[in-house]
């Protein structure tokens, strides 16, 4: 059994002109010690599925739908007060904005000893203890130091070690990074995730990494999830999905590296934007953006503009594509109309 699995989530906003739908039933897994990417354009719901699992989603967001279960237990509809004993100690988050996560007028010492109080019947000076250990695991130099510094005293990359750090304070299960090397430098982006990996495979800690850098998933995760619209579209181990995408979506995230483009020529992208989730296209989110919609005849594919794909099993990896069922089936591809 895995240690999370999630169903069918759906989340919504509750805005005046009505209802947005931010997730439409995304399900994943992931193992104990396993590392999972969740990947796609800003506005694919990479960061409101990360922030559902722990309930985190601000008003008027709210859980419309779904199971998260952890380790056994349904966290969806759980109470305030015992989300907060998993919330830090068994599920850890690392967000995209450091200055944003530690209090400017609180030593970092003080925020690991406040971190680990409040989870943990302990002395200040056994917590002093263990935040000494952890800023040392995280390579910090001069960790007796930092422990009395400020937030501001430190340079990015000092802080995002800190983070992560706090993240592995209580030993937790589960790690969630949103974007955690977004505002570094290049050279320090991977020392940070060399960090980050080596810490989840040396503890077993079981990794989501939100990110959109296929490059850095490609280097860190085994299996990802891409994400359009609010949706999962395509699924399975990370390298079979990085050397073969199936999904034009994913095709057209990976032509848009640098290195696929040719030398002093534009880079390649994917015309056009993201949907507003409130007024998406019908059928599947993704078709006018996409240059598939005709078969090879020329002939349009009627299903990409009036109907939801579902997924298909294509290798080891699920697809909701209805080219990729058409290729696997030999025949235009039938799926059911969702209900709103």
């Amino acid at each position: 059994m895995s240690l999370l699995n999630v169903t069918d989530l759906d989340v919504r906003f509750a805005l005046r002109q009505g209802e947005v739908r931010a997730l439409r039933n995304v399900s994943f897994s992931l193992d104990r010690g396993e590392r999972l990417g969740i990947v796609g354009e800003s506005g694919a719901g990479k960061s409101v599925a990360a922030f559902s699992l722990l309930n985190l989603i601000a008003k008027p967001g709210f859980i419309a739908g779904g199971s998260i279960r952890f380790d056994g237990q349904e966290l969806n509809g759980m109470s305030e007060r015992c989300l907060r004993k998993i919330r830090g100690n068994r599920i850890s988050m690392i967000f995209q904005d450091p200055m944003m996560t530690l209090n400017p007028v609180l030593s970092i010492g003080e925020q690991m000893v406040e971190c680990l109080k409040a989870h943990r019947r302990i002395s200040s000076r056994e917590a002093r203890t263990i935040a000494l250990h952890k800023l040392q695991q995280v390579q910090i130099p001069s960790p007796e130091t930092r422990l009395d510094q400020y937030p501001h005293e430190l340079s990015g990359g000092m802080r995002q070690r800190i983070i992560i750090a706090i993240a592995l304070l209580l030993d937790p299960d589960i790690i969630i990074a949103d974007e955690p090397t977004t505002a570094l430098d290049v050279t320090i982006q991977a020392e940070i995730m060399a960090l980050l990996l080596e810490l989840c495979e040396k503890h077993n800690v079981g990794l989501i990494l939100i990110t959109h850098d296929l490059g850095v998933v490609s280097q860190v995760t085994q299996r990802m999830l891409v994400m359009y619209a609010g949706r999962v579209i395509e699924e399975g181990p990370t390298r079979e999905i990085i050397n073969d995408p199936q999904h034009p979506y994913t095709q057209g995230l990976m032509n848009a590296l640098p290195q696929m483009a040719t030398p002093g020529e534009r880079l390649n992208q994917i015309p056009g934007s993201m949907p507003s989730l409130s007024k998406l296209p019908s059928g599947c989110a993704f078709h006018p953006r996409c240059g598939f919609v005709k078969r090879a005849d020329g002939q349009p594919r009627r299903a990409c503009h009036d109907v939801i794909p579902d997924f298909v099993e294509s290798g080891n990896c699920r697809v909701a594509c209805h080219m990729v069922a058409e290729m696997l089936n030999g025949e235009p591809s039938l799926a059911k109309e969702e209900t709103p």
